[in-house]
């Protein structure tokens, strides 16, 4: 018996535009499904991003303030500590002086000039001036020595005065303390419970 092949319907035009029409609404569909996922995905990473970030922000500023309070608070115990010791012996640069300023602070709006001063101490023929610093770096010997012409600005009444300077610090770096001497400024260090000034090496300025 001859086996009958299946007959085979044509297809039109018609239905031919249908199935592409359904297979372009079908991904049409699909991509606009996709692309609001992603969005949605998107959208809650950088919501989570955004909260990771602020968290970060918010705990490296209070890292930064809790640091800053530190530095402040070890600047502190340094200037009191060292502006107790001076206020009670008043002697540096080998003499001693009968007043002192612990701090100073001068401003002159003429020469649009103004002057910090941690300690100035005085008698009739010198001036000293102390800066303190909790770490004394090798940049502080610099700043100092600019002070120093500040101050003769705005002092000019001690322009005939012998002015010799300090640096005091509860921690010196060996940089700082080989460029002070250099210049011929005096160290102060803390030791044990006592004050040493080596002021051998001092210039008059």
């Amino acid at each position: 018996m001859k086996k009958q092949t299946p007959q085979q319907i044509p297809l039109t035009y018609e239905a031919m535009m249908a199935s592409i029409y359904e297979s372009k609404q079908f991904l049409t569909e699909k991509l606009a499904e996709t692309d609001r996922i992603l969005t949605e995905k998107f959208a809650e990473t950088d919501r989570i991003l955004t909260e990771k970030f602020a968290e970060t922000d918010r705990q490296i500023k209070a890292v930064n303030k809790q640091l800053g309070g530190m530095g402040n608070s070890n600047g502190d115990v340094a200037e009191t500590y060292f502006r107790n010791s001076f206020a009670k012996s008043m002697f540096f640069a080998g003499q001693e002086f009968d007043h002192i300023d612990a701090p100073l602070t001068r401003k002159n709006r003429k020469l649009n000039l103004q002057g910090e001063y941690d300690i100035v101490m005085y008698n009739g023929t010198s001036v000293a001036i102390i800066e303190i610093k909790y770490k004394v770096e090798k940049e502080v010997v610099k700043r100092t020595l600019e002070k120093m012409e500040v101050f003769k600005k705005l002092f000019p009444q001690y322009q005939d005065y012998a002015i010799y300077l300090g640096l005091a610090g509860l921690s010196i770096e060996a940089s700082a303390e080989k460029e002070a001497i250099e210049q011929g400024v005096g160290i102060i260090k803390q030791v044990g419970d006592t004050v040493v000034i080596n002021d051998a090496h001092l210039k008059v300025y």
